[in-house]
């Protein structure tokens, strides 16, 4: 009895019902040409399962960090929690425990001249022990430039085993801080960490040295956007800038999208699969008239808090 066997086509482009998982393959193996078609293969990866949205979130968050400077993401010199290096004893372990973050800049006069940093275990440390003052517990700071890329950062803070450095402008003056923590969330997500809070000032920050570019929380009210920003955003569906954009859009965007709206420029700067938690607005396009600030965050974006 003679059997007639049938080789399978091996062209990616043929019609057998294989055909499309074979493309698909095809696709995912073709060494990609550049960025975008790489970032292209792995959401098909995902269209098909092979990848799920949080592996496909993080892996845009990793090639999203060589792209980002340290001002994109630090918190500011007014936002930092210092600590005076005159102060007494009682008042630094009260401040420690109230604040409860794992390590501070030391600062002698003003916010501006940090001399070192103090991990608040070393604080602790003291309280059986006749100190009168913190300088014997401090450590060296670790100054960076605003410019440097997050990829380096991210590389610094692994290799020297240290989770906090101290942002410098490039006329040498102290612009804010940043965590690993900071670093570690443009890859996986938003970490609730010991500098996050709740307060409304926080919401809307200016991006140092970039003119007319703001950092906002996507959980901003539209009326605060709206106060600050002068403009007229509404919704009968959503309550937030976050929920504006996405709304906007269609569909819960991904890291790196940009879109416009009403001339304002919105680039999403962190996100997962279900939300969005910050994005960078440009009001560069607004006509002069309308890029208002109100009186409350510019004195906050001034330190004048």
């Amino acid at each position: 009895m003679t059997k007639t066997c049938h080789r399978m086509n091996d062209d990616p482009n043929s019609g057998n019902f294989l055909a499309p998982i074979k493309r698909f393959f095809y696709r995912l193996f073709k060494k990609p040409d550049n960025r975008e078609e790489f970032i292209e293969q792995i959401h098909e990866a995902e269209e098909h399962s092979v990848l799920n949205a949080d592996a496909v979130s993080m892996m845009e968050g990793i090639l999203q960090i060589s792209d980002l400077a340290v001002r994109d993401i630090m918190v500011p010199r007014a936002r930092m929690d210092c600590i005076e290096i005159d102060t007494n004893i009682d008042e630094i372990l009260d401040f420690v425990t109230e604040i409860a973050h794992s390590r501070f800049p030391v600062i002698e006069g003003r916010k501006d001249n940090v001399i070192g940093i103090i991990l608040a275990k070393d604080i602790l440390s003291i309280l059986h022990r006749d100190e009168e003052n913190i300088r014997g517990l401090m450590r060296p700071a670790v100054l960076v430039p605003e410019s440097k890329k997050l990829n380096a950062m991210l590389r610094d803070f692994r290799i020297k085993r240290n989770h906090m450095a101290i942002v410098v402008d490039e006329y040498g003056g102290i612009s804010g801080l940043i965590t690993i923590e900071d670093v570690l969330e443009q890859i996986v997500g938003d970490i609730e960490d010991e500098h996050d809070t709740d307060e409304e000032k926080d919401n809307i920050l200016e991006i140092p040295a970039q003119i007319n570019r703001f950092r906002v929380r996507a959980g901003t009210s539209l009326d605060q956007f709206n106060g600050f920003f002068s403009t007229k955003f509404y919704s009968d569906n959503v309550e937030t800038i976050g929920g504006f954009v996405t709304d906007h859009l269609g569909h819960v965007p991904r890291r790196g999208e940009k879109t416009e709206i009403d001339n304002i420029a919105f680039e999403i700067q962190r996100a997962d699969a279900r939300r969005v938690y910050q994005l960078v607005v440009d009001i560069q396009n607004l006509k002069p008239s309308l890029r208002k600030k109100d009186d409350n965050a510019v004195a906050y974006l001034n330190g004048e808090s």
